[in-house]
């Protein structure tokens, strides 16, 4: 947790205030029909951290969008450092200062992180001296900032959190005073995301202004300063952090009382419906992923998985799901024994009762050249509901995408629309609602509200909970911890690809399943003095 520090006060005469680094006075845009900003105004104090929360679909990336050149207002103004701006392009937002991180990052993968940086502005015909300086800078940004990062490593390399500071160092350098960044931490680990709101702290201390936009109120309390709430395109609140709550900003943006925690009763579980025996996997490379683990899922309960994001997690969900091949071991769905190691795929686990979503919505579980009702089918084409003769029916395609549209709130309720053209909380929906309305036997959720707003949350555990008490089985994965314990019956926790215990949800709290994720087995956390006091995950 962040202790917000205010400003520091002037002594002595009274002076007038400084100029807000940003204003934005009467914004207003439209998308043919679609009002996206209505009449928007919000100003931005220097040196602050600013957040901006909403439901999907609610107008914030559209107006971080506006600001940094990508769209035009219809009308309004923008003002910056107090003058009057027109931002026509991001070349012009960059050279007024601001710079942007996207939720889904810049970067060229196979260029390092120094030719990433430069990229665009690499110092004119001499490109050796260019990047001679430019090494020079980057040093001195990552030592201010503490953003270190290998200038010579190549971004295909790096983990998500070191591509992340990429992309900061990039809007630095190019000489960024105001830095918005889009749900920054909806592909971070916990300590990940912990570093990345140490580095947000030393850019405020520097003087650097920051818009904050995110689903994730814990995180708009422990690091704002002040926070924005948008709802159905038009701004509701602008208030100081510290005068509100996370009940009152969760109200503000949906427009009625939220439920923070999971209400649910008592498991009855029933019949095994997964059982997992000693399930080995290995990637391509030789490294040993999933190590001789062994579970079962039963009818009518939800088993968690918990650990850091890289722990095995993700490849025992696809070697279940048969979008990756298992080496050796044992898998059995609604009793039928899975022929490990021998070709068996999604579609044959489907026939099986099984439904799954992905941890990756944009590579494993949408087409984003697609339209939404043709993912709508993704995975079930071939159901004779969807099929007349040799041709697909698209009425029955449209009739299907337009249910789940509305039944999941996705937003716009456009099923024409191309999957990429949604934020990602939506495409979030799509899937989940694709995989969730197949009424299976057994569910496997990989990070089933990442990126998903509150009111989402809120309406997907209740789905979860409701498919539990209708005798479904469940094996969920999240980074989340906070979402693992609430939703679990019983709570598996892995690390470096093995199981090292399972805990009962009663039993269940932060300091254990910290110390657990760190490779410490419940018999030695009974005795540990070492671990992360109240945190969700090891340092």
């Amino acid at each position: 947790m962040y202790d917000l520090k205010p400003a520091d006060g002037a002594g002595g005469e009274l002076s007038a205030p400084p100029p807000a680094a940003i204003e934005l006075v009467g914004i207003n845009k439209h998308f043919g029909p679609v009002h996206a900003n209505r009449d928007i105004s919000m100003t931005v104090p220097r040196g602050t951290i600013h957040g901006i929360i909403g439901e999907n679909g609610a107008g914030k990336s559209t107006l971080m969008s506006i600001l940094y050149g990508f769209y035009q207002a219809d009308s309004g103004e923008i003002r910056v450092n107090g003058e009057q701006r027109l931002i026509r392009t991001p070349n012009d937002a960059i050279h007024m200062g601001i710079g942007m991180v996207h939720q889904h990052f810049m970067l060229v993968e196979p260029f390092t992180v120094l030719e990433n940086v430069i990229l665009g502005s690499e110092g004119g015909s001499l490109l050796h001296a260019g990047e001679a300086r430019a090494r020079e800078e980057l040093a001195h940004l990552e030592a201010e900032y503490n953003l270190d990062v290998s200038p010579d490593a190549v971004v295909a390399d790096l983990p998500v959190g070191l591509q992340q500071r990429v992309e900061i160092l990039k809007a630095l350098f190019r000489g960024a005073d105001t830095l918005i960044l889009d749900e920054p931490t909806g592909v971070l680990t916990p300590q990940e995301a912990d570093q990345l709101f140490r580095i947000l702290d030393t850019l405020r201390t520097q003087g650097k202004t920051v818009i904050l936009i995110t689903h994730k109120l814990r995180e708009i309390m422990a690091i704002t300063d002040n926070v924005s709430v948008m709802r159905a395109g038009q701004m509701v609140a602008n208030v100081a952090t510290r005068d509100t709550s996370r009940e009152q900003l969760a109200e503000l943006m949906v427009g009625r009382k939220v439920l923070l925690r999971v209400d649910k009763g008592p498991a009855n579980p029933g019949r095994p419906v997964l059982q997992v025996g000693n399930l080995n996997m290995v990637d391509r490379r030789g490294v040993s992923r999933v190590k001789d683990v062994s579970f079962q899922v039963r009818a009518g309960e939800i088993v968690g998985i918990a650990g850091v994001s890289g722990n095995g997690q993700s490849e025992l969900l696809s070697a279940i799901a048969g979008t990756i091949r298992a080496r050796s071991g044992e898998i059995a769905v609604n009793g039928t024994n899975i022929k490990v190691g021998q070709g068996v795929d999604a579609h044959d686990m489907r026939e099986l009762g099984l439904a799954h979503v992905p941890e990756d919505r944009i590579h494993e579980g949408l087409v984003t050249t697609f339209a939404a009702n043709e993912c709508t089918i993704l995975g079930y084409h071939d159901d004779p509901a969807y099929n007349k003769g040799l041709l697909l029916d698209r009425t029955a395609i449209l009739n299907t995408c337009e249910g789940q549209m509305g039944g999941y709130d996705v937003r716009p309720p456009n099923p024409l629309l191309k999957a990429a053209n949604f934020s990602g909380g939506n495409q979030q929906k799509l899937i989940v609602a694709r995989e969730m309305e197949r009424d299976p036997d057994l569910l496997l959720v990989g990070q089933p509200t990442r990126g998903v707003d509150i009111g989402a949350i809120e309406f997907i555990h209740r789905r979860l909970i409701a498919m539990r008490d209708a005798g479904k089985a469940i094996l969920l994965v999240s980074v989340e911890l906070d979402e693992v314990m609430s939703l679990s019956d019983r709570i598996l926790v892995m690390f470096d690809g093995a199981i090292v215990g399972e805990v009962a949800q009663a039993d269940a709290d932060e300091r254990t399943l910290g110390l657990m994720m760190a490779g410490i087995r419940p018999d030695e956390a009974s005795t540990s003095t070492g671990g992360t006091p109240g945190g969700t995950s090891p340092a």
